[in-house]
């Protein structure tokens, strides 16, 4: 470390110069990202998209659907409308209510506008419709394509809002953290170019990777906050070099030290991040894919462009000096310290007793897939497919699409038969509101009447098509089959599993809405115990390997659990109970996973910094509690003010619109909160004082406790 401490010290010029040019470049291609990004990222390679295709490619439905909401509009009017659409020539098949009457009520009504090709460029059909219709009162373009276009604009806003809302407010605790201006703006100057590095990346990789809109609000979110943490943590021990050493000596010993806790922090999140690979859904696999990405480049500021940036400003950082500078905020933090460590069972048991309460409402979370809800209830994308939903009952069922493949024609009397007995037997499930086959769309009950009817040439001209619209030219039968229950209910999930495993004689395929719900949630219950056992086991690892104890992973990582656990009690308090303003809601489904993968790395940010402090007096005096209180007091004003960074530029985002960034950033702020105030300044210093040396003891190997060496006897 110390090699490459010195490399930086001795290039500082050239690495500051190439950053310069690394934020042009990189600039010009984060401008680009929005652009590249599209879908919400719920999507799993499995049969639920292979079905969908097939019944695109081979049986004629459309590939993409979009609602024209009519609300009080004549007839005439609803005429005009679909007309100009059909001059735009970009929808390939319009389903007037004009002429469907399930789609038209006096009060509401809506066309479907058919793609058989899913255009290249949904974002720009969205536009050029709602530019056809641009100006007309009640008429709203919903649907799919129309949802996730207006997520992706709303992101960008969002980004903007949570931007204009958190850097200020982060400044000013920067500035109560340094109390000069040069010190406090040098951790943005780092920050920004962390934030728009890594978004180039993401654009350069957006060309061959799916990335979905809300990698925009999540990698700024992640990047900006870690960044100026890292930095606000290395420039605070900088400064305590620069009493005792040169600057060029300074950063060289911060490298070494508050570097190393920078880059096993980093690690811990890393962990974290790629732990998400494992489950297969796209969104994980974005975030993963970004939060490494800022992540990385947050280190690789901190060690090299953090450090050019001070040798360049040399004995400037304390120019500006807005506030004076307070010895007595290290003897604030002792006395406290000391406090705690006097009731350590009485304050350790309050703690237990506070986070036991926040965890209480986690019984009750419920979780689902983000849908048009994301989108705040202003959005008129929003309103007009809930209106379309309640005057038409669409909400109340949902559409299973299913391949049966049999071996011979489904068009022989054999295949004709097993159809109907495929028929019957799913008609005779409780659950099943309609079947479609040919049998119920002809009307005729029979093969025997089916057969002899097909013999008219007459009726063979209509029954004909009928026919095709159900089989291929091979050996596969769609049967688009109602169900009376929600796409995303235990019950629609229930029942496709339970279809899926069914013997029926048939080897059968599952689409639709029921089947994609299934498969995420199956794919999240699959893997998740994976994910939690590779960041528990790789953190327990790590740092008991960064602190040669056994003890302080086992407490960190237990302690992590409480209050992770004590975030989502709060999140269902807040969003699916309805409070502080919010409507009762759901929460998304990514939520615990993304926050659990992201705050138990982030915490460990403090938990190496507090705990390497603590260790490095601790081999000199091998004194538990005199390392405890020496621990907490010189770094309890930085943690906090890092903790209040965080919660800052995460917290921001309860500011915004699209409902699940909000959740997570909120998450986010909620388990920094708690880490930083109930965690870290209550029950660190009590069980630090509960188990006294034996926080240092490693059962192999060397820790800085060892119970046979008599010097360790003392249980301080």
């Amino acid at each position: 470390m110390r090699n490459f401490a010195k490399f930086v010290t001795r290039s500082y010029k050239w690495i500051f110069t190439f950053w310069i040019f690394l934020f042009g470049a990189m600039t010009y291609f984060a401008i680009q990202l929005p652009g590249l990004l599209a879908g919400d990222g719920f999507r799993v390679d499995g049969e639920h998209e292979q079905v969908m295709k097939i019944v695109s490619e081979d049986f004629g439905l459309p590939a993409e659907s979009l609602f024209l909401v009519f609300e009080g509009k004549s007839d005439n009017e609803i005429q005009s409308a679909l007309d100009r659409l059909d001059a735009l020539d970009i929808v390939s098949e319009t389903v007037s209510p004009l002429t469907e009457k399930a789609q038209y009520t006096n009060k509401l009504s809506y066309a479907l506008l058919h793609f058989n090709e899913a255009p290249d460029n949904m974002p720009q059909a969205v536009e050029d419709i709602r530019e056809t219709i641009h100006g007309e009162s009640g008429i709203t373009l919903t649907g799919g394509g129309a949802f996730e276009h207006d997520v992706n604009v709303a992101s960008q806003r969002d980004l903007m809002t949570a931007e204009a809302i958190g850097l200020p407010i982060a400044i000013v605790v920067l500035l109560f953290a340094f109390g000069t201006v040069v010190a406090s703006f040098v951790p943005l100057i780092v920050g920004i170019g962390t934030v728009v590095s890594s978004l180039g990346i993401l654009a350069l990789l957006g060309n061959t990777v799916d990335l979905s809109i809300f990698v925009l609000n999540i990698v700024p979110m992640l990047g900006l906050a870690l960044s100026i943490d890292f930095a606000l943590l290395f420039i605070s021990r900088y400064r305590e070099e620069l009493k005792k050493r040169s600057t060029v000596e300074s950063v060289i010993m911060t490298i070494c030290t508050a570097g190393r806790s920078i880059i096993f922090s980093a690690i811990c999140v890393f962990i974290g991040l790629g732990a998400m690979l494992l489950i297969k859904v796209d969104i994980f696999g974005n975030i993963a894919l970004g939060g490494m990405i800022v992540v990385g480049m947050a280190v690789i500021s901190s060690l090299t462009l953090l450090p050019a940036v001070l040798l360049m400003l040399g004995g400037r950082i304390h120019k500006g000096r807005l506030l004076k500078e307070r010895g007595e905020d290290a003897n604030g933090w002792r006395k406290f310290a000391h406090s705690v460590m006097k009731r350590p069972v009485t304050i350790a048991a309050a703690a237990f007793v506070l986070l036991a309460i926040a965890v209480i409402p986690v019984k009750n979370m419920e979780l689902t897939i983000p849908q048009i809800d994301s989108l705040p209830d202003s959005f008129d994308t929003r309103l007009a497919f809930e209106k379309m939903e309640d005057e038409f009952g669409l909400g109340d069922e949902s559409t299973v699409f299913l391949i049966a493949e049999r071996d011979g024609s489904w068009k022989t009397t054999e295949g004709l038969t097993d159809m109907l007995t495929l028929q019957n037997q799913l008609t005779g499930d409780a659950l099943v509101k309609n079947v479609s086959t040919i049998f119920t769309i002809s009307g005729l009950d029979d093969v025997t009447q089916w057969e002899q009817t097909l013999r008219i040439p007459q009726m063979y001209d209509q029954l004909n098509p009928v026919l095709k619209n159900f089989t291929d030219s091979g050996n596969r039968l769609l049967i688009p089959v109602t169900l009376a229950a929600d796409g995303s209910s235990n019950e629609a999930q229930d029942w496709v599993r339970d279809w899926s495993d069914k013997d029926t004689g048939f080897d059968l395929l599952l689409g639709g809405e029921p089947r994609f719900n299934q498969e995420i949630f199956d794919e999240i219950a699959g893997h998740i115990v994976y994910v939690l056992l590779i960041i528990i086991v790789s953190t327990f690892f790590i740092l008991m390997f960064a602190f040669r104890s056994f003890i302080i992973p086992v407490k960190a990582i237990l302690m992590n659990i409480l209050g992770l656990s004590a975030t989502f009690g709060i999140l269902v308090y807040i969003f699916q109970y309805g409070h502080f303003g919010l409507n009762p809601g759901t929460v998304a489904l990514i939520i615990p996973v993304i926050v659990f993968s992201l705050v138990f790395g982030l915490s460990m940010d403090y938990e190496v910094f507090l705990i390497s402090r603590m260790q490095e007096e601790f081999a000199q005096s091998f004194d538990n509690d005199k390392s405890t209180v020496e621990g907490l007091a010189t770094t309890s004003k930085v943690i906090t003010s890092a903790a209040l960074i965080m919660i800052v530029l995460t917290g921001a985002f309860a500011f915004t619109d699209v409902m699940p960034v909000k959740q997570i950033g909120v998450g986010i702020a909620i388990a920094v909160a708690i880490d930083a105030t109930i965690i870290r300044l209550l029950l660190v210093p009590s069980l630090m004082k509960l188990f006294g040396k034996w926080n240092w003891w490693l059962p192999f190997g060397k820790g800085l406790y060892r119970s046979n060496n008599p010097k360790h006897y003392s249980n301080k």
